[in-house]
């Protein structure tokens, strides 16, 4: 990506045929680093103590092997400081990285340290599994200063801090540089949705595809849109929307499917792991902006990061999302455990080490060590900073206990809804009902 001077400029789409640097970020890269499989390793077992005073701490996460590769490296450094201190690693892909967590969680058994997410955060909470790694910082084992533009606090639950951010991600809007200069559209911050959706079937119109891959069932785009309202989509125990609002979602979504302006999803199917976008079956898709490094590898086109739309021409409801370090509440070594965290958030080798692979750096020492040379995230890292100047970042919508299944409800019932095999009434009282059961259990 190409780094930008201001996310400005009127709410209008223009047609002079060209996409100023101002509102696009050029995007580059070779893969998702964040996504992908990598082999299982370790399975379970304490922490523990050696004769000798070392102490073994257990340490997973999911990924893709760049990041495994990339931790490793971190981990070798940190038992360098900390001779006494090993850690065994655990990782995998995401999927199979909650299900086997779920299942150490239910024994008593996960791993001392570990990567986390926000939908997690009160559900694990509530099982009593993370520690308040406050009293950490209270004993002088763990530092809560320096994180950036407010993001710890996306670790924070009832006054506790239960995960301690290591990046932080916004969504964003991905285009086809390419089919949006072709067309002759441009996209401003500020543009509003009905200005987003007149581009795309400007584009539709000239070139003969799909404008946007499939967008109503991303649940934190629709989070985003419901904030743009003054609603979002969950309150502290509750869905924060009604049955009617998704309903209408749905139904404005699945007409543009109808209509050709968003792509079929059947072929959307047929191209993954393959992104739509990238195989040029739609010239846009709404994504996390560090997952942007995954379309420049997978396409032919030039990519570039353009404004989220907005409902009044000015907020977009956007917010600072993170992956964070969590701690098990009855680990046998909480002090080795926070010493860890500390480190791997704050230490400015580690961060030159991972760069942005989980998101832009979350602490000032990490950010201000890591200079990015590849073009891609070059981009993001502007993206994130223009966004941050527009003023437009607000706090993260809560995410209750339950957040995790509802997500995937709500992407399972979305793509119903796009295929034609549920109705979108339906799907809204589907989603309800499960949500009711998710915020149960």
């Amino acid at each position: 990506m190409q780094a930008a001077t201001t996310l400005r400029g009127g709410p209008t789409v223009g047609n002079n045929g060209s996409v100023e640097r101002r509102t696009v970020l050029k995007a580059a890269g070779a893969s998702l680093a964040t996504l992908g499989l990598a082999a299982t390793t370790g399975c379970g077992g304490d922490g523990g103590s050696s004769g000798d005073g070392t102490v073994t701490l257990r340490y997973a996460w999911w990924g893709g092997e760049p990041r495994t590769i990339a931790i490793k490296k971190t981990i070798a450094l940190f038992e360098k400081k900390y001779p006494k201190i090993k850690i065994k690693p655990e990782f995998t892909d995401y999927e199979a990285f909650w299900e086997k967590f779920q299942t150490q969680a239910s024994g008593g058994n996960p791993p001392d340290v570990f990567q986390n997410a926000v939908g997690f955060l009160r559900k694990y909470d509530k099982r009593g599994v993370l520690m308040d790694l406050k009293t950490q910082a209270d004993a002088g084992n763990l530092s809560l200063e320096n994180f950036r533009n407010g993001v710890l606090a996306n670790g924070q639950v009832d006054g506790k801090q239960i995960g301690i951010p290591v990046g932080a991600n916004t969504m964003s809007l991905v285009i086809d540089l390419k089919a949006f200069k072709k067309a002759g559209v441009e996209p401003k911050f500020g543009w509003t949705w009905d200005e987003y959706f007149d581009a795309l079937q400007t584009i539709q119109d000239k070139l003969k595809i799909a404008g946007d891959t499939g967008y109503f069932a991303i649940m934190y785009l629709y989070d985003l849109y419901l904030r743009q309202n003054g609603k979002a989509f969950f309150s502290d125990s509750a869905l924060g929307f009604t049955e009617d609002d998704v309903t209408q979602w749905w139904e404005d979504g699945y007409k543009r499917v109808k209509s050709g302006l968003v792509a079929d999803p059947k072929k959307i199917e047929q191209v993954k792991p393959k992104s739509g976008l990238s195989a040029g079956l739609a010239a846009s898709e709404f994504t996390w902006d560090n997952f942007s490094i995954r379309y420049e590898g997978e396409g032919e086109s030039d990519y570039g990061l353009a404004p989220i739309p907005t409902t009044d021409g000015k907020q977009t409801g956007q917010y600072l999302g993170s992956l964070m370090l969590s701690a098990f509440s009855g680990t046998k070594h909480p002090k080795e455990a926070a010493q860890f965290i500390d480190f791997m958030v704050h230490d400015p080798e580690v961060g030159k080490i991972m760069g942005y692979d989980r998101g832009i750096l979350a602490t000032t020492e990490q950010y201000e060590a890591f200079t990015p040379t590849d073009a891609n995230n070059k981009g993001v890292a502007a993206y994130e900073d223009e966004v941050a100047k527009a003023g437009v970042l607000g706090k993260i919508t809560p995410h209750p206990s339950g957040a995790d299944i509802i997500e995937a409800a709500f992407l399972r019932i979305g793509g119903e809804v796009a295929q034609g095999k549920t109705k979108p009434a339906d799907g809204a009282k589907t989603l309800f009902s499960e949500a009711k059961a998710a915020f149960a259990g």
